[in-house]
């Protein structure tokens, strides 16, 4: 036998056993001829294709796959919930965080300045085949804050239980979430206060609960694609306000043939609200649309019918919107464009609005956002393996569109406002994202939003730009880093010229807010196979800036603490 090398001798010799050894095992026999060979050792070439830019995103609802035990770095809490940085409209598709699943369970505990306790515990089933089940606790609170220690503390609590089995061909699943959050009014005037106004008057509570059971089919080679939904949610303040509501959804999809698709999606809700009046607010929605693809041509046609029962502002509560899209491949798995016309109610509840604004006004008048009819075009791209590119333009006219702005009898809190006429807004949305093999991770998003708003004064506490970038590197899964960088433009509030007798408001003054610029970092050290450690830093501008009028942000703030997997 020859070599090419004489370092391949051990090598080489193992593979000239093996199939000997094979040999012996089959027929009981040992020992055997082993003739000269010559063995030539090539490395594979492994072809790696860049990420497919699609048309359509079609219904795929897939079986759940086993997966292994082995714990893999996340950002499942990267910034700090307590600074309330959400902007009022939001239009991101590409998630900034890594946010590969867990499969294994996990204890988080930490603390920090301004006195912040933090915990969060990820309790799971290794995913089966058979069922799924597991339980999310989190708490974060801040016993001061950036106005008078103590008036400015915030606190939120949430548990999540839920669980999923998977027989024959339909997943059956349910979910409960509870929650409560604590904060307070701290938005006062501090140069006309002689003393700090006491703590449990600036008091607000919200509770929260949310309930859904679903059905959906597994194999995603079926025909007929369902996921039907039963859900309620429940939410009350301090104020003795609640609100209570009963929904339904169907998202489904029918193949008639290789190139044509019907499909039909649907929600139906009812809201029963109450403080010092009682209100029914009843909404229900269905599309329908058939798609047909033809070679580069994607083509979805259909319509959006829908009803609500609000009546403010007299708008029309039937409402009929177009619903379709056009999109055609210029070049296979490259570059897509799109355009279309739509339009659609958007639901409006107090549950979602207060995650937004925990500072509204007790007995807000809530309306569904009549937005449409629409137009939109755009693209999608993978020019390059890791890199995805995407943009797109909206022109839309709404009713019923709300806005924030400072209440006129108390600045500390917010009055839902909507212009007495149609809101017509321009959204111009982009984004990169460059991930290599989940080890390095940079993004850009940006948004621009022009309102036009013909009644009211300013589009209040809506900013008009909004962007992130953000990055990650993974350094031998020992180390992982982490940046963000939020900017929002400034917005606008109202504050009010009063009589000194009475504190009457007599006339308004239009404010504008703070531009907003945001650094966050993070990095997490595994000291061991089950101990990690990790420091998050959020505003390391220190910039104590007002997102919404009247409430600064904690400056620099951090957080140090222990994960714990298992």
């Amino acid at each position: 036998m020859t070599l090419r090398s004489p370092q391949l001798l051990p090598f080489a010799l193992l593979l000239a056993a093996a199939p000997a050894t094979a040999w012996a095992q089959r027929t009981g026999k040992t020992g055997g001829k082993i003739e000269d060979a010559e063995i030539e050792i090539v490395k594979e070439r492994v072809n790696q294709l860049p990420e497919a830019t699609r048309n359509f995103e079609k219904i795929r609802i897939d079986p759940p796959a086993k997966e292994d035990r082995q714990v893999t770095y996340t950002y499942p809490d990267f910034r700090l919930p307590a600074d309330r940085l959400n902007p009022s409209v939001r239009v991101l598709t590409i998630r900034q965080e890594d946010l590969a699943p867990l499969t294994g369970n996990y204890l988080k505990g930490a603390i920090g300045n301004y006195g912040t306790l933090y915990g969060k515990a990820y309790l799971h089933n290794t995913r089966s085949d058979a069922a799924a089940y597991g339980l999310n606790f989190s708490h974060i609170s801040s016993a001061t804050g950036p106005v008078d220690k103590k008036n400015s503390g915030s606190s939120q609590t949430s548990l999540g239980l839920n669980g999923e089995t998977y027989n024959g061909p339909m997943t059956l699943g349910a979910k409960l979430d509870l929650g409560r959050e604590r904060y307070n009014f701290y938005g006062y005037n501090r140069e006309t206060q002689t003393l700090p106004p006491p703590t449990d008057s600036l008091k607000q509570v919200f509770s929260r609960a949310a309930v859904k059971v679903y059905a959906r089919n597994q194999s995603a080679d079926a025909p007929f694609q369902y996921d039907v939904g039963l859900g309620f949610n429940y939410w009350k303040d301090n104020f003795k306000a609640r609100e209570s509501n009963f929904s339904a959804s169907l998202r489904s999809g029918y193949t008639l043939g290789e190139k044509s698709r019907v499909a039909v999606s649907g929600d139906l809700s009812l809201i029963s609200y109450q403080d010092s009046l009682k209100v029914t607010r009843p909404f229900v929605q269905i599309t329908p649309t058939y798609e047909l693809t033809l070679e580069r041509l994607a083509l979805s046609v259909g319509a959006t019918l829908g009803y609500t029962g609000d009546t403010i502002r007299r708008a029309q509560q039937f409402n009929v919107y177009p619903a379709v899209r056009v999109g055609y491949t210029v070049a296979e798995d490259k570059f897509v464009v799109f355009a279309g016309l739509g339009g659609a109610l958007q639901r409006v509840t107090m549950y979602d609005l207060t995650t937004e604004n925990p500072w509204l006004a007790p007995n807000q008048r809530v309306a569904d956002t009549h937005r449409g009819p629409t137009v939109f075009f755009g693209f999608n791209s993978t020019p390059a393996r890791a890199l995805s590119l995407n943009a797109k333009v909206t022109l839309s006219n709404d009713r019923n569109l709300y806005f924030y702005n400072n209440n006129r009898r108390d600045s500390t809190k917010f009055d839902l406002v909507y212009d007495r006429k149609a809101t017509q807004l321009i959204n111009v949305h982009g984004e990169v994202l460059y991930n290599a093999a989940e080890q390095v991770r940079i993004g850009f998003k940006a948004d621009y939003n022009g309102y036009k708003t013909p009644t009211l004064a300013e589009a209040f506490h809506r900013p008009a730009f909004q962007s992130t970038l953000f990055g990650s590197y993974n350094m031998y899964d020992k180390l992982l880093l982490g940046a963000e960088l939020y900017t929002y433009s400034s917005s606008y509030g109202s504050g009010y010229v009063r009589r000194l007798a009475n504190g009457v408001p007599v006339g308004e003054v239009v404010r504008p807010t703070n531009t907003v610029v945001d650094l966050n970092l993070r990095a997490d050290y595994r000291i061991m196979e089950n101990l990690s450690i990790f420091a998050l830093g959020n505003n390391l501008l220190g910039r104590k800036y007002e997102r919404f009028l009247n409430y600064p942000v904690k400056g620099f703030n951090v957080l140090a603490g222990v994960t714990y997997d298992f």
